[in-house]
């Protein structure tokens, strides 16, 4: 009876620890993700705040892609809506920025589609095309960016600040495929 009386007294503490829901794993698996992306705290603040599951490195993946989609398609009406080339340049290259940024929204979609139908058959090949199509992404953005060299200062650096923004977050995305793609799919 003392045996049990202590049993039930030390050990129950830790039985109802061990046995209760750890809610903050989820803000666990995004705080350690998130250490060593390429923009650790824009992707903290990010995936932080982000409203949909990020308790898998699946999850985290598709988030990451969402919200680098997000950016992306808000930078692409923004270029569409709320910037004006007054030359002939500023206007090609504004141009060629907004074909650029659906470029970009059109491999994002892509690539959220691709991780939302992962299989294990074929989860290396998807996670090939996924991570391809991420740097196509980055690619666009960067070539948007470039395009704007010798225009107005005003005009690039506003297009710039929007556009890098785009690319910081869809480098934190890839990032997380690549997690994803070294973690084998566990946790699917």
């Amino acid at each position: 009876m003392a045996t049990t009386l202590f049993f039930l007294l030390f050990f129950t503490p830790f039985l109802n620890s061990a046995a209760a829901p750890n809610h903050n794993a989820p803000q666990d698996l995004v705080r350690s993700s998130c250490i060593n992306a390429s923009y650790p705290s824009l992707c903290l603040r990010t995936l932080s705040s982000y409203s949909g599951p990020t308790g898998t490195p699946r999850d985290l993946a598709q988030a990451a892609v969402k919200v680098g989609l997000a950016c992306a398609r808000k930078a692409s009406t923004y270029l569409k809506t709320s910037v004006t080339g007054k030359s002939e340049r500023e206007r090609a290259a504004l141009s060629d920025c907004v074909e650029q940024m659906a470029e970009s929204v059109d491999e994002l979609s892509k690539t959220l589609s691709e991780l939302k139908h992962l299989r294990g058959e074929t989860f290396e090949f998807q996670m090939s095309n996924a991570r391809t199509w991420v740097s196509a992404a980055l690619s666009y953005e960067d070539t948007c960016v470039d395009g704007f060299e010798g225009v107005d200062r005003k005009v690039k650096g506003d297009v710039k600040k929007k556009i890098t923004n785009v690319a910081m977050v869809t480098s934190n995305a890839l990032y997380m495929i690549r997690r994803l793609d070294e973690s084998g799919g566990l946790n699917r």
